[in-house]
């Protein structure tokens, strides 16, 4: 019971904040405006509360939305549960399909992975020593590729994960249009692997956004560039998300 209440309103205080403010939204409009099209297909694997699944949709986009956590599922059905362009998948995305536990932060479930090496490096590091991964639960795994069998090539895939992005990345055989992945300071080898995997299929293109900011930091380069920009970093920074496109 305990556990519920903490969850309810660590998810309440999600949809504050990432639905109570316009000027964010908008950012977030003219960011993924770059990669997503009317009648485009997205995948959002990661979803959480949805905040860019509501970018996405009112970019025109039809998008599948991804999330294991129960919590966080019952948000997107709330939110999108009637919206005949959205489906949701109750699933993690890994690199081939089976179960595998997740551990549960009920204080603040935007963290909770199915990464145990996640959780060691936050594990007393600057700006995490307040998380606490206390619950776990087993859930079901699927691959990228499985979701394209079952919806159709998308244009743009965004992973957010917390360090599963690799994993995630892995179970995708073909490259589509343009992808993006998270990283963070606590572990630049996920996000290392994420830009090598990226190359192997051919993507050229490379950008970043910092934390939250909706905004690239700066000219598209190529793999070795942002590799370079990523581990110059310093640990404050935090977390991000890579864009790669084939072109």
């Amino acid at each position: 019971m305990l556990r519920s209440i903490r969850t309810a309103r660590a998810t309440l205080r999600s949809l504050r904040i990432y639905y109570g403010d316009r000027k964010r939204a908008a950012a977030m409009d003219r960011l993924y405006g770059n990669f997503v099209q009317p009648g485009d297909l997205v995948f959002d694997v990661g979803a959480h509360v949805g905040d860019r699944v509501a970018s996405f949709r009112r970019l025109g986009a039809r998008v599948v939305a991804v999330e294991p956590q129960r919590a966080m599922v019952r948000a997107l059905r709330l939110l999108y549960g009637r919206d005949r362009e959205v489906s949701i998948e109750t699933v993690a995305v890994g690199q081939k399909p089976g179960r595998v536990r997740m551990l549960i932060n009920a204080d603040n479930p935007t963290v909770s992975t199915v990464s145990p090496a996640f959780v060691e490096a936050a594990h007393g590091a600057p700006g995490w020593d307040t998380q606490r991964w206390g619950e776990f639960t087993d859930v079901e795994v699927t691959t990228l590729d499985a979701l394209i069998a079952r919806h159709g090539v998308p244009a743009f895939i965004k992973i957010d994960v917390e360090g599963f992005e690799a994993e995630a990345l892995s179970g995708l055989s073909q490259a589509v249009r343009a992808l993006s992945f998270e990283f963070t300071t606590i572990q630049p080898d996920v996000a290392l692997a994420c830009i090598a995997r990226c190359e192997a299929m051919g993507y050229a293109r490379f950008n970043a956004a910092l934390g939250e900011s909706q905004a690239m930091v700066g000219e598209w380069v190529d793999g070795k560039a942002i590799a370079r920009w990523l581990n110059a970093l310093p640990q404050a920074a935090n977390s991000g998300d890579i864009y790669a496109t084939a072109a």
